[in-house]
């Protein structure tokens, strides 16, 4: 899954979520999160968790 850095999401409350920034900024972090954390991304799809 590839999502641009700029990616908006809007929840159906109405409230924006920057997507892109946090996919970013967790793919760049990834070596310091826990195993369950990179576990539950990957069965989300993200290649770079597994």
């Amino acid at each position: 899954m590839t999502v641009p850095r700029g990616h908006v999401e809007t929840l159906e409350d109405g409230t924006d979520v920057k997507l892109g920034v946090f996919l970013s900024n967790t793919k760049s972090r990834r070596t310091k999160l826990p195993t369950d954390k990179l576990t539950a991304l990957a069965s989300l799809g993200l290649e770079w968790a597994a």
